[in-house]
This record gives C-alpha cells, sequence and structure tokens, in this order.
C-alpha cells in the first residue's frame, strides 16, 4: 500500500483535493487519472469522491488503486527546470506531424494564454511562422517556442506534451506557476 505524506497523494484523497493541493500539476495529473479508466475527472459529481472510492466504484482493483497512486506521485517527483519551457518528444513529434501535414515545416510553436475558462486563464499553442520582437524564444527538441515577453514569467518552467488515449487527445500543459485550477483540468490561475 502507498504510504501517506504531507507532499503526496494517497488514496483517501478527493479529487478535489488533488487538484487543489496540487495545481501547478493538475494537467498531468488529470491526464493519469483519466488514461487509468476513471474518465469522470471533470464530473463535478466525481470531485468529493476519494480516488479510492472512485477507482473502486469503477470496479477497479486495490492493486490498480496503488498503482495508480504510485504514477501520480511519481508525476509530482519529476523536476521541473524553471529556466525554460520544454516540449516532450511525443509533443514535438506530433507538432511536426502536424506542420508537415498543413505544409508549415519549420514553424515554431506560439505558446500563450487568454482569460478564460471558470479559472481565469486558458493556455493558446498555435503555428509560428517566425518569432515576434517581443517574444522570447526557446527552444525544445529542435523546435521553438515562441511567448511574448509580457507572459514569459508565468510560463517559466511548463512543460508541453502530447496524450493521446480513450478519453480524449490532444495538447497538455503542466506550469509549475499554477495556483488554481478548475476541476477538469483545462483552466488555471497564476
Amino acid at each position: 500500500m502507498t504510504k501517506t505524506k504531507d507532499q503526496s497523494i494517497s488514496r483517501q484523497m478527493t479529487i478535489d483535493d488533488i487538484f487543489s493541493k496540487f495545481p501547478h500539476k493538475s494537467q498531468k495529473l488529470a491526464a493519469e487519472i483519466t488514461s487509468s479508466g476513471l474518465s469522470c475527472v471533470g464530473c463535478q459529481a466525481s470531485t468529493w469522491e476519494t480516488l479510492e472510492a472512485g477507482m473502486l466504484g469503477h470496479g477497479f482493483s486495490e492493486k490498480q488503486i496503488d498503482a495508480l497512486v504510485d504514477r501520480l506521485n511519481a508525476i509530482l517527483n519529476e523536476k521541473v527546470d524553471l529556466n525554460t519551457i520544454t516540449l516532450t518528444k511525443r509533443a514535438a513529434d506530433k507538432y511536426r506531424e502536424i506542420l508537415k501535414d498543413d505544409g508549415r515545416e519549420g514553424w515554431g510553436l506560439r505558446f500563450e494564454d487568454k482569460a478564460a475558462g471558470c479559472s481565469g486563464f486558458e493556455y493558446v499553442l498555435d503555428y509560428s511562422e517566425k518569432a515576434e520582437p517581443d517574444d522570447k524564444v526557446f527552444l525544445s527538441e529542435g523546435i521553438e517556442i515562441h511567448v511574448n515577453e509580457e507572459v514569459v514569467s508565468r510560463m517559466l518552467g511548463s512543460e508541453i506534451d502530447y496524450i493521446d488515449g480513450l478519453n480524449g487527445a490532444g495538447f497538455k500543459i503542466s506550469n509549475p506557476n499554477v495556483k488554481g485550477a478548475c476541476g477538469c483540468g483545462k483552466s488555471q490561475n497564476y
């Protein structure tokens, strides 16, 4: 059985507690929970349920619950470089595939946020043919990431990943500057 520590996730934590206590990792945690088969993470009815009760209620075994808790805690323990913005290899490969399909090979990635969602801000990813004069440029996995200087401070340390699973596919951002996030992990505040 997974041990409970002050800075770790336990079986007895509610989904709401997990996202409230670790908002900077909410995107990754939500992706791991949903890809494990607990697809009601964004459902308002499930936020009061403990992780254990939700998993047992969906027919998961004790061993599967422990394995999920271990994976969630491994996500919490991942080191973050607070001086840059990165793409995972999986995200970079997917972005290059999209660029090729759209005839934009060699373009960079625009990364920003906008006021939206129930928690204040939503991330925006877009094509960027070249950096603007007021952009800071980060290089990750051979792809330039263009970020306007005004928002760099709240984006530093972010990791952009790509998730492809039964419950959906798309780019997911993990940002250590996030102070709170909505239950579904689609918007955040700083």
